[in-house]
């Protein structure tokens, strides 16, 4: 083995560094098989016994991607129309109806950015318009004077810079949630890509991935202006003998009015009072089914007049009662700067089952923001439920003192992605800057409105438009093919180079069952994902692994052929077929190499795989190889067959 100590060091360094990283797969493989065989407490107790172990092995075994561990796949596409909306410091219809068009040309396919669409739209309206009209922006040097062309390249830049801040806050929602592995990258100029692998509750996901965490706290409507606005909004829409001035309201019930002594506002006790009171929410929806009923919109909401509650309204309501309430006249009707939004939490059920839930008159001026939070944390109430507790900056300690000291008595609504999750009454002045949400429905609705305030608000509003969801059963399947793939493909190969190479074909063997070690490890190692399409790479990697051993074999018959030994023809076979090896596997890993960086999803989970089997395979067949036929040529005086 004179010469060749390097070599077997090497070779012995990378499987022991292999082994190490592949012990924790190997670990998890036995622990999932320890808890596949335990029922119910036996499985808890154990969890709970190896709860760190169970822990460390899962972040350091060999991860699994989105198709075989089973998962969700969403595209998000945030959305630039909303952004560019934001982005205007006036807008009026003109403005309102060039987006709409605008949308609508992307939508058809027509454009593919919003903006383009946009500034098309409106150039074609009038060409001699300004987009400065619209847009001021004195750091970014948008002035009345600026041109077209720069309010364009500020819009397009804002947009560009809107995904990456998206990308960013998704990304952290995504880790403080605790996904294993995930997969998070732009596609195109307006998408971003999820996969989540192991996730089993997908609509919590939804709501974690879609809510912008827009805190705001708003004043809330006049109750008085409120009922009167109800009662012309219904005679509005009474086409019977029935006189809105006779409407009977139904009672509310008292709000109650937390303790001050926390320093927070009074929790939204108004839902349950409002839900624990005479009020029958089933009884009175139903009234509106009955035979006579003329107006529509008793049809879908029962009126409620008292407080700053408007109405209540079934969840499969919600679509028609936003139409009838969004109507121009009826908008016209509420009062001054005074919107409708809906509660978070159902207050009650009908007779059919659904969800029953409160429309609150809130003002459209918000007076303070989510960006004063400085620290958001899960807390629970005197009765055990699960609030969020919120701290603010000097600012915003000092605006939510104002606003408290000076609406002492009123409600204030924190409002979250414009749903109001609570709306407490204000007992006193207010100058330590907490405040909290409550009436949430669990501790992880609680804990999901941390990560989303923790993460920060997305720049834009974003859209699900493409979601699969792959079940642990899919997943199971999907390893059983692709481990058989492996296994076919491998026993294939190994018997075709034993029968055409004879004793070289067991070296090449040899050296091949090493190579998939290798490439597993690599994975390991670099805490990379193996996916489908991997598995895809691995039995490719394994016919090209061969190559490399073809090509020795072959350039070693032919230097036996001119009479040379076995030892000085196995020299030459090596020498000569190095730069072809080389060549063949250089250029195909650059191929690798582009696939990666310029794919997404399954094909860098194919150029992954695919790198790391030239590597491992360049190795096993130049070092290994030649350290096995050294020892069996040189110090065995063995007798190699090569067919």
């Amino acid at each position: 083995m004179q010469g060749n100590g390097f070599k077997i060091f090497l070779t012995v360094f990378f499987l022991a560094l292999c082994g190490y990283y592949l012990y924790p797969s190997v670990q998890n493989y036995f622990i999932s098989r320890t808890l596949d065989d335990l029922d119910g407490d036996a499985e808890a107790e154990y969890v709970a016994e190896n709860y760190n172990k169970i822990q460390t092995v899962q972040e350091k075994a060999l991860k699994l991607g989105l198709d075989l561990l089973g998962g969700m796949h969403v595209t998000l596409e945030v959305r630039t129309d909303a952004l560019i909306r934001e982005l205007a410091s006036d807008t009026d219809q003109n403005f309102d109806e060039i987006l709409t068009a605008a949308r609508e040309q992307v939508n058809s396919g027509a454009y593919d950015s919003v903006i383009d669409a946009f500034v098309d739209e409106f150039e074609r309206r009038d060409a001699d318009a300004r987009l400065s009209r619209y847009f001021r922006d004195a750091d970014a040097g948008i002035t009345r004077r600026s041109s077209n062309g720069e309010v364009a390249q500020f819009l397009r830049t804002e947009a560009s810079e809107a995904i990456d801040r998206a990308i960013s806050i998704i990304r952290d929602r995504v880790d403080r949630y605790g996904v294993t592995e995930p997969s998070i990258q732009k596609q195109g100029t307006r998408r971003v890509v999820v996969e989540l692998p192991g996730v089993d509750d997908p609509e919590r996901v939804r709501k974690l991935l879609r809510g912008t965490a827009r805190l705001e706290f708003r004043l809330m409507a006049d109750p008085q202006e409120l009922q009167a606005s109800l009662r012309d909004v219904i005679e509005y829409f009474e086409e019977g003998d029935v006189d809105a001035a006779d409407t009977t309201f139904s009672e509310p019930g008292e709000v109650l009015v937390d303790d001050m002594a926390e320093d927070t506002t009074a929790h939204a006790a108004a839902d349950t009072a409002l839900a624990d009171s005479a009020l029958d929410v089933g009884s009175l929806l139903a009234d509106a089914d009955e035979p006579g009923a003329t107006n529509p919109l008793l049809d879908v909401m029962q009126p409620v007049g008292q407080g700053v509650v408007f109405g209540l309204v079934a969840e499969g309501d919600t679509a028609k009662a936003n139409l009838l309430l969004g109507e121009p006249d009826v908008r016209a009707m509420l009062p001054n700067n005074i919107r409708l939004m809906y509660t978070s939490s159902p207050v009650g059920t009908t007779e059919q089952g659904q969800e029953v839930y409160y429309l609150l008159g809130v003002h459209d001026e918000v007076e303070l923001t989510g960006e004063v939070i400085t620290d958001a944390r899960v807390e629970f109430d005197e009765l055990n439920r699960s609030e969020v507790s919120m701290n603010m900056n000097s600012e915003g300690a000092r605006t939510w003192a104002r606003i408290t000291g000076a609406n002492v008595g009123r409600n204030v609504s924190i409002v979250l992605d414009n749903v109001v999750y609570s709306y407490p009454v204000v007992n006193e002045r207010i100058p330590s800057g907490r405040s909290s949400i409550s009436g949430l429905d669990s501790r992880e609705e609680a804990q999901d409105i941390v990560t989303v305030l923790k993460s920060g608000a997305l720049p834009a509003p974003v859209e699900i438009v493409e979601e699969r969801t792959v079940g642990p059963s899919l997943g199971q399947a999907s390893i059983r093919a692709g481990l058989n793939s492996v296994l076919v493909g491998l026993m294939l190969v190994a018997l075709f180079m034993i029968f055409y190479y004879r004793t070289g074909g067991v070296v090449a063997d040899l050296a091949l069952v090493l190579n998939i070690l290798f490439i597993l490890g690599i994975l390991a190692g670099f805490h990379a994902t193996l996916t489908l399409p991997g598995i895809a790479g691995i039995v490719l990697t394994i016919g090209m692994a061969v190559d490399a051993n073809v090509l020795i074999f072959e350039r070693i018959r032919e230097e036996q052929s001119t009479g040379k030994t076995l030892k000085a023809a196995i020299d030459g076979g090596y020498a000569k077929a190095l730069s072809a090896i080389f060549d063949a596997n250089i250029t195909t890993f650059f191929v690798g190499a582009i696939l990666y960086s310029f794919g997404v999803g399954p094909i860098q989970g194919f150029a992954v795989t695919l790198m790391a089997g030239i590597l491992a395979s360049m190795f096993s067949a130049i070092v290994i190889t030649r350290v096995i036929f050294d020892y069996m040529v040189v110090e065995r005086r063995m007798s190699v067959n090569y067919g």
